[in-house]
Order: C-alpha cells, then sequence, then structure tokens
C-alpha cells in the first residue's frame, strides 16, 4: 500500500505541474511555469487508501457513473483538505473567481475531476496488474 501511496503522490504532483503549466500559457504566459505544494503529495496519496477501496466495490458500474462518483469524491477529499489545511494556517491553494466555493475547491474543475478520475482507475487497474504494492510483489 506505501508503494502504491508513493505512486499516487508523484503522479498527482506531476498532473497538477502540468495542469499549472499548461493554465500559465492559457493565462498568456509562454514559460509554462507550473507549481504545487509539499503538501500534495500526502492528499495525492491518500487514494490509495480512500479511492481504491471505492474503485473495487463501483468497478462494475458504467463508466460515466464511476465519472460522477469520482468527480464528487475528489470535490469532497479537496474540499475536506482544504479547510483541514486551513485550520492549521495552512493555504496550498486558493481558488478564486464564481466557481469558486471557500476558496478550496472549483465547480468548473468537474470535468477535469471527471477525467482524472477514470484515469485513476487506468493506473489502479495497472498497478494490480503487475503486483505493485502487493505482498505478490514484494
Amino acid at each position: 500500500m506505501l508503494i502504491r501511496y508513493f505512486i499516487y503522490g508523484l503522479l498527482g504532483w506531476n498532473i497538477e505541474v502540468i495542469w499549472t503549466g499548461l493554465g500559465s500559457l492559457l493565462s498568456g504566459n509562454p514559460n509554462l511555469m507550473g507549481h504545487t505544494s509539499l503538501w500534495m503529495f500526502f492528499i495525492y496519496g491518500l487514494a490509495a487508501f480512500v479511492l481504491e477501496p471505492i474503485h473495487n466495490r463501483i468497478a462494475p458500474w458504467r463508466w460515466y457513473l464511476r465519472g460522477l462518483v469520482w468527480t464528487a469524491l475528489i470535490f469532497a477529499i479537496e474540499f475536506v483538505a482544504g479547510m483541514l489545511l486551513q485550520l492549521l494556517g495552512i493555504q496550498a491553494w486558493h481558488y478564486t473567481g464564481v466557481f469558486s466555493v471557500l476558496g478550496v475547491i472549483r465547480l468548473d474543475y468537474a470535468p477535469a475531476w471527471f477525467v482524472v478520475g477514470l484515469l485513476f482507475e487506468r493506473v489502479h487497474n495497472t498497478l494490480l496488474k503487475y503486483g505493485v504494492g502487493t505482498r505478490r510483489h514484494t
């Protein structure tokens, strides 16, 4: 499990840096500067303990229903994590704009979370296929 925690943490970091780098390009900055917070590693790593068990239960569902579950769950995790960090005086991210909710989630990210959730399933299935992080592998 800890190996997969580490993998999800690293994947999340990379996706976030790519996402913010592309966002900078869309904002007119050709430098493609991406960024993240070290705190995000720990949050993304939680997929091993939170998302994997849910994936095991909803795997037979139709893809669009699973995508909706992932969207709602990722929003919930992002909201709770953001609020907990703020309680600790940490602001690892802050969203603004009309679709922002308390600065910790952006409702217009729903399509992105839908896709990320379905991509997570592929990563999870691949890790299981090769026994990564299982007793069989170690």
